[in-house]
Parts: C-alpha cells; sequence; structure tokens
C-alpha cells in the first residue's frame, strides 16, 4: 500500500486510548462547563463536532439533527462511520473503545485528522457517560453496526444488524436527569451554533429539526442552514441590523505557514467592535494568538496607510488600537493542527506560531482592499479619526469621574445605600428603578450584605452613543463608582479592574411593565457592551417582582404570572364562605410596602433571580444591536414575531 494511501485509511487502529472514563460522572462540570443549561447544550456540541470534523477530513457533507419528542437527541451524519473492526490492544470494537474509553479517537493519530475541535477525545466518550441510555448506528463496509450503552456502559457488544449501501454514523442519546438540572433542549440555542458551523464551513448543510411539536399543517419545525459565501456572509449576516460604511466584506482565504486562515471584515457607522474569533471551530471568546495577529495586522495597516496618505497629518491627531476597531465587525478562523487551548472549555488559544500568519493574512488582504477601492478606504480612515478624537474627549470624562472620586472621599455616589459588609462574595447591589422604588427597597433590605441603588430613569442606550458621552453620563458613572471598578484606561478603554470589584452579585430590579422591561435592556445593553466580564464571571442577575397579590380577608399570596394568579384565585374563593377576593395588579415596585418586596423580591430563601448568561456572542451581539440600533425595520419585525409573547399594560 502506497504511503498516500495509509495515511488516508480510517481504521481500527488509528484509535489510540489515553486514559479510562470513570471521572466524567463524578465531576462532569470539569468536561462540559457545567450542568445546566450550558452544559446541557454542550453535549450536542461535541457529537456534532464528530461530525464536523469528518467534514473537516473532507468525507462529509451533510448533518442532521433531531430533537425527539422524548427530548433525546440524533445526530446523523453521511461521513464514513466509525470503525467497528477489533481494536488491536484492547481486543474488542474500536466503536466501544470511542464511546466508552476518555481520550480515546481518531484526533490523536494526525494522518487520521489534520485537524479538529474535539482536541481532547472526551466528546462523545463524555456525552455517553452522561447519558441515560446511548444508541450509536455506524454504515460502514456496506453494513450496519448498532451498540447500546447506559451511563456509558455498553448493553452488548457490538453487533451486526444489516446491509448498507451508504456511510455514515448515527448517535441518538438521552441526557441522564440525576446529573442535569434540566433536560429540555431549547431550539433556537441549538440553531444558533448549527447556523455558526455552518457559515465556519461553507459547503456543509446541516438541518435542525424539531419533532416534539407540529403546526396546524402537521409539520415539524425545521431549519437548514447552509452557505456558500462562508465567513463572508457570515460578516454580513452579524452586521445585518446596523448601517454599513463600507458595502464590502474584505475578505481573505488561504494557507500562511502551513495554518489555513480565513478572515472577513466590514465596517459599520456604530462604536462598538465585534470580533469573534474561532479555532478548529471553536469560539474563543478571551481571544488568544489569532486575534493578537488579527488586531496587529489591522492596526499596522491602517496606520501606515492614514499615515502615508497624508489624512492624519491634517487632523494633527495621534491614533491607537482601539481607534481602528472601532465600528468594525470581522471574523477570524484558523485551522491549527495542535492547538493549545486553555482547559478542555477552549476559550483562549496559546500557539504562539498562529500570531504572524493571521498578522500576514490580514496585511496582505487588507493593503490590497485599501489600493483597489481608495473612497472607501478614506472613509475607514476618517471613522478612525473620528474615534481617536472621541478617545480623547473620552479620557477628558474619565479624568473628571476620576478627580471628582478623590474629591468626595470615599467616591462612592450620593445615592447608594451601601452595606455594612466589606467581603464582595456575599455582598450584593441592587440597581432599582426610580427613587420612590429605591426608597422602599432601602427600608426592606438586609443592610449586612444588601446595598441598595436607584437609578433616575432610563440610563443612556450605550448602542448609539459615541464614548465620551457614555463616560459623561451620570448614571452610568455611579455604577461604574459602586462597583469600585476603573472606567478603562487609555489603553483599553473597557478594562475592569476586577481585584477592585466590591459586589459579586449585581441584580437589576424594575417595575414590571413596559418602561421596566425598557430599563432593563438598557442596562443589559450597557453591561454587554462595557463590562462583558462580569456577565462572563456570573455576576449578573434580574429579580422577579410579583405581577399581582391575590388576597381575602387577611389572607395574601403572591403570582408571578396570570396562570398562577388563577389558581390562586380559585384556591382562596373555596376558603370559606365569603367568595369575594381582591387580586392587586403590581404595575410598579413602589406599590409594595418594603415587607411585600423583601418577601417576593429581595429575601434570598424565596426569591427568584434569573442570571444573565451569554450562550453565543456572536448572537447576543446582532440581538443588542437589532433591539437598540438606528435600524427599525428588523426591530419591528423581531417585535411583530415575538409579540404573541408579550403583555401590553394599559
Amino acid at each position: 500500500m502506497s504511503e498516500d494511501l495509509k495515511k488516508q485509511e480510517y481504521s481500527a487502529d488509528n484509535i489510540q486510548i489515553l486514559e479510562g472514563l470513570e471521572a466524567v460522572r463524578k465531576r462532569p462540570a470539569m468536561y462540559i462547563g457545567d450542568v445546566g443549561i450550558k452544559g446541557l447544550h454542550h453535549l450536542v456540541y461535541e457529537v456534532v463536532d464528530n461530525s464536523i470534523d469528518e467534514a473537516l477530513a473532507g468525507y462529509c457533507d451533510t448533518i442532521e439533527v433531531s430533537i425527539n419528542e422524548d427530548n433525546s437527541i440524533t445526530v446523523k451524519d453521511n461521513g464514513r462511520g466509525i470503525p467497528t473492526a477489533m481494536h488491536t490492544k484492547e481486543k474488542r470494537s474500536a466503536l466501544e473503545v470511542v464511546m466508552t474509553v476518555l481520550h480515546a479517537g481518531g484526533k490523536f493519530d494526525k494522518d487520521t485528522y489534520k485537524v479538529s475541535g474535539g482536541l481532547h477525545g472526551v466528546g462523545v466518550s463524555c456525552v455517553n457517560a452522561l447519558s441515560i441510555h446511548l444508541r450509536a448506528e455506524v454504515h460502514r463496509e456496506g453494513k450496519i453496526f448498532e451498540q447500546e450503552y447506559s451511563i456509558g456502559k455498553p448493553l452488548y457488544a457490538v453487533r451486526e444488524i444489516g446491509t448498507s449501501d451508504i456511510t455514515g454514523t448515527i448517535v441518538t442519546f438521552k441526557p441522564d436527569t440525576s446529573i442535569f438540572e434540566d433536560t429540555v433542549y431549547n431550539y433556537d440555542t441549538l440553531a444558533a451554533r448549527m447556523r455558526e458551523l455552518a457559515f465556519l464551513n461553507k459547503g456543509i448543510r446541516i438541518t435542525l429539526t424539531d419533532l416534539r411539536e407540529q403546526d396546524e399543517k402537521g409539520n415539524y419545525l425545521s431549519t437548514q442552514f447552509y452557505s456558500e459565501g462562508g465567513l463572508k456572509e457570515f460578516a454580513q449576516y452579524l452586521d445585518r441590523n446596523r448601517e454599513t460604511l463600507v458595502q464590502d466584506v474584505i475578505y481573505f482565504e488561504g494557507e500562511k505557514d502551513g495554518i489555513p486562515v480565513e478572515v472577513a471584515l466590514t465596517y459599520n457607522t456604530s462604536y462598538t467592535e465585534n470580533i469573534q474569533a474561532y479555532v478548529n471551530n471553536i469560539n474563543t471568546h478571551e481571544g488568544g494568538t489569532h486575534l493578537s495577529g488579527f488586531r496587529r495586522g489591522l492596526t499596522n495597516t491602517l496606520k501606515k496607510y492614514a499615515t502615508d496618505s497624508g489624512m492624519l497629518a491634517k487632523e494633527k491627531v495621534e491614533i491607537e488600537g482601539d481607534d481602528f476597531r472601532e465600528g468594525l465587525t470581522a471574523v477570524v478562523s484558523v485551522k491549527v493542527a495542535e492547538p493549545q487551548f486553555e482547559g478542555q472549555t477552549k476559550t483562549k488559544l496559546g500557539n504562539r506560531e498562529v500570531t504572524a500568519p493571521v498578522s500576514q493574512a490580514v496585511s496582505e488582504m487588507l493593503s490590497d482592499y485599501l489600493e483597489e477601492h481608495p473612497n472607501e478606504a478614506k472613509q475607514i480612515v476618517y471613522k478612525v479619526i473620528l474615534a481617536a478624537k472621541a478617545r480623547q474627549a473620552a479620557r477628558k470624562a474619565r479624568e473628571m469621574v476620576q478627580r471628582k472620586s478623590v474629591m468626595t472621599g470615599s467616591g462612592l455616589p450620593g445615592k447608594l445605600a451601601d452595606c455594612a459588609s466589606k467581603d464582595p462574595a456575599e455582598s450584593e447591589l441592587f440597581l432599582v428603578e426610580g427613587d420612590s422604588a429605591g426608597g422602599t427597597a432601602k427600608q426592606g433590605r438586609d443592610r449586612h450584605f444588601q446595598a441598595i441603588m436607584p437609578l433616575r430613569g432610563k440610563i443612556l442606550n450605550v448602542e448609539k452613543a459615541m464614548q465620551y458621552k457614555i463616560f459623561e453620563n451620570e448614571e452610568i458613572k455611579n455604577i461604574y463608582t459602586a462597583l469600585g471598578v476603573r472606567i478603562g484606561t487609555e489603553e483599553d478603554s473597557k478594562a475592569l479592574n476586577l481585584e477592585k470589584l466590591r459586589y459579586h452579585k449585581l441584580i437589576i430590579m424594575c417595575d414590571a411593565d413596559v418602561d421596566g422591561s425598557h430599563i432593563e435592556t438598557l442596562i443589559l445593553t450597557f453591561l454587554f457592551r462595557y463590562m462583558k466580564e462580569l456577565i462572563e464571571l456570573g455576576y449578573i442577575y434580574i429579580a422577579t417582582p410579583p405581577l399581582y397579590q391575590v388576597k381575602k380577608g387577611t389572607k395574601a399570596q403572591y403570582a408571578w404570572n396570570d396562570d398562577q394568579r388563577d389558581v390562586l384565585i380559585q384556591q382562596l374563593k373555596g376558603a370559606g364562605s365569603d367568595s369575594s377576593v381582591n387580586v392587586q395588579r403590581y404595575k410598579g415596585l413602589g406599590e409594595m410596602n418594603a415587607e411585600q418586596l423583601w418577601d417576593t423580591t429581595m429575601n434570598p430563601e424565596g426569591r427568584t433571580l434569573r442570571q444573565v448568561t451569554i450562550e453565543n456572542a456572536a448572537e447576543a451581539d446582532q440581538i443588542f444591536s437589532m433591539l437598540m440600533g438606528d435600524d427599525v425595520p428588523p426591530r419591528r419585525e423581531f417585535i411583530e414575531k415575538n409579540a404573541k409573547y408579550a403583555k401590553i399594560d394599559a
């Protein structure tokens, strides 16, 4: 057999074993992040990533994902099929080895997969360990093989069950309810990831189908994701709710120093940057060497063009790295044979050899574009110059805040009613809508660990404001000061000194009406754009005050939705001869007294807090842009689509 054929062959002996499996069930969060909704959906991504790896190797172009009626998941692909022959070392089927042994797979064999997302080999075996039942069906070599497992253990040996004229793997699994807090899958969450994978792997068709519910015509909800343009279409998708500065998407695809690099970027008229960076299809939220390379190439190339064109000399302004990224939307994707990630969650790339190839690729593509499109180049440089001027104004605004803090002693806002505890881990800050509700909250709180800061009216919409305007806004300055974090630095205007953070719970508490929801969204937009680290650390929460008080005589109970209200009405009507029940609709927090607010919304023993998380950074960015930006049609479409879920106050 020739050397080339040996490299292409995918046989049982390609499967290499590193160690055993039992630890997964004992400490699942170490392998999938957590046992909440995020970890539940991560199971699907691990199985799909195996199919994507087959696609990267050139053997798969169709992937079908189904949410079954019982909330189990089926993933089907048309790849080569997992090997089923006997593994030489293990003396059992390679399929069983892959499914039951941690760190076992073809990903460690460079001849089998050049690049892979599932680097550590814990993917499908981890899914198996955390599933009450899993079935693997393999179509390979003209035959069909199957094996079933329960909590990671095979129920029988791999067996042949028929013949087949196709190849591929079908995996169906049902998560273990004793491991996960919730086992109900969210269609939109899975759709966001499938869409992302389709953009990152052009030419691959991914279908997501929900078999749990049919429409009036008997059809199941199903979406097909397919992209011919890849990252170019991804950048356009991310920017679809913003006003474009240049119509083009600047694009590069090629190989530098043996590393495949793909980059797409464009500019819009907003004041925020949106850079999504990927390594082997994995979204590296914390960046890494590939992102550093992108920023270096972008900054050096644009700065050289701005200098050579003479535009900088005319404006007499100093520009810095952040200035080049205002209004920038970009997607960076690299494929690395042996990526060095920080842990299994893969949030930051550490390979130093990646920086230079990405920087070189960005420099080449951007230089060519600027030379060939002089008018668009001037628009971009002018945008950079305006950003530099705004940054200088923002620096002055920051300095004013810092000076004011020094002159006022502790520097804490006057409206802040601080807590006695100085331990951030047990302290929580309530951002409360309005002085009236703020006063009630101050009376009802536990002063030891609960701090209250009322907000006057609606804070600034940061999505449509220049940075210096944001730092001049009184309410936003008060939030920064109360939290104890710095208002950025000259090097990084959004950097937070988290070691000074005074509270590990920031709770947004607004009225349960339309205005309250708007204020919540404004605060969340600000936090997402300027304090994203607090969201990523799990420090941001939304309080859930009740909508109704249902009262009969001296007996009062609370309801958080219409169904609860109706149940309480019926229960109280049945108690005693008097059937009169009084229902009060709370339109504002100020309608409750201090005791009621404590009992329903602030007491840790009985309250419900909704934690704010970011499941998909790209989706979150476009949602905030759509809801809070200037483009009205997408917002109207969103409201019309979701109107059935809304409650409109009279």
